[in-house]
């Protein structure tokens, strides 16, 4: 194994037990965003956004690029103002507060730390740059400074320069600088975007660890769902500057509420019915699964690869042919054609039985359904 990522995989489990102590209550924060609109020029990047985070949540904000994910977290950090709306702080105003005042940590992809810093010095820069009244001495700053270069497990390094670190050690560095001035609120802009996918996965389970042990609120920004649903407390689905869903990691993948949510969080398959007497039609034929709700008309079939059953008999159930079958892991995965147009896919235990070739029938487990008029809408 590579002797970096062995590096990170020892420094997650052995800095656990040095985790700094929780974060007192006055040091954290609820925060409200009420209404928020951010224009630039006629271009919205916000719509409307209002979204609560609680004093000790993980928060991911989850979407893709250009969703506004990043511009609602720099409107949080102080760094850029909303058009209208308000941002508060356990109550208070935070738009009326200076980057300093709001006492925020930021931790970005790219480290942004300082090249002709040493690692002691990034550290400690936040705590040196304070007001005279509120700066620590330079005894206690240093002191604070070579406390968390212990905790990231980089004692030793205080004297090398960004350029002379591996971009796990940056990425502690700059995560240490951020706890360094006790923040009130820790904004994560894809933290782990710049590293590679061990690395990444290490590094994300062991800052979920610290979140638990030291309670701070946490925003970060991911356009990784995978990260999102490992991370998260809550995930704010976003797209297009707009908030689609807010949930727990399972509601956000079991529950999704529009054909976004179902199509970005998660692999998915989709075939456009239609509802007709409580019943979903696709080429003609009604298939043995309930409408529930869904008003009568075009709607899409959406499901996932591994919720589906399969057999032998056409009746009732998504006539499919067979195209291709490969190994997935544990599993087989399928590749389906539908009505001589629509590609699905579906994922079974790789010891199915079935000859895969010619005909099968899919019939969805778990599915939602989702009026065609909501999907055209939501595009």
């Amino acid at each position: 194994m590579d002797a970096r990522v062995t590096n990170e995989v020892n420094y997650r489990a052995a800095t656990l037990d040095r985790v700094p102590a929780a974060a007192p209550r006055d040091k954290i924060v609820d925060v409200s965003v009420e209404n928020v609109v951010r224009l630039f020029g006629v271009t919205p990047a916000l719509h409307g956004v209002s979204l609560d985070i609680a004093a000790g949540e993980l928060v991911a904000l989850l979407g893709p690029s250009g969703s506004g994910k990043t511009t609602l977290l720099r409107i949080l950090a102080g760094l850029d103002l909303p058009t209208s709306g308000r941002v508060l702080f356990d109550g208070e105003d935070a738009l009326k507060l200076t980057v300093q005042e709001r006492n925020v940590g930021l931790v970005f992809q790219n480290y942004a730390l300082f090249r002709h810093m040493t690692v002691l010095e990034n550290i400690g820069f936040g705590l040196r740059v304070r007001p005279h009244d509120r700066r620590p001495s330079r005894k206690e700053i240093k002191r604070r400074a070579l406390e968390l270069l212990d905790f990231i497990q980089l004692s030793g390094l205080e004297k090398r320069f960004p350029s002379q670190l591996s971009g796990g050690q940056r990425q502690r560095v700059a995560f240490a600088r951020a706890l360094a001035i006790e923040p009130r609120l820790l904004l994560l802009d894809e933290p782990f975007g710049a590293l590679d996918a061990k690395v990444r996965r290490d590094l994300r389970r062991w800052l979920r660890e610290i979140h638990d042990k030291t309670g701070h609120t946490t925003v970060f920004v991911t356009h990784d769902q995978e990260e999102a649903l490992e991370l998260a407390d809550r995930v704010v689905v976003m797209s297009d500057g707009k908030i689609h869903q807010i949930g727990t990691p399972d509601q956000i993948y079991d529950e999704p509420n529009s054909p976004f949510v179902f199509s970005f969080i998660g692999e998915s398959s989709m075939l456009p019915v239609k509802v007709e007497q409580g019943k979903v039609w696709i080429d003609e034929q009604a298939l043995d699964i309930p409408a529930k709700d869904v008003p009568a008309g075009p709607a899409r079939l959406y499901f996932r690869p591994q919720d589906v059953e399969v057999s032998d008999e056409l009746h009732g159930v998504i006539p499919a042919e067979i195209l291709a079958f490969r190994r997935h892991g544990g599993s087989r995965r399928i590749d389906l054609e539908v009505g001589g147009r629509n590609r699905i896919e579906i994922e079974l235990p790789a010891d199915f039985s079935h000859n895969l070739s010619g005909w099968i029938g899919v019939r969805p487990r778990r599915y939602r359904l989702f009026p065609a008029a909501v999907e055209a809408s939501a595009s």
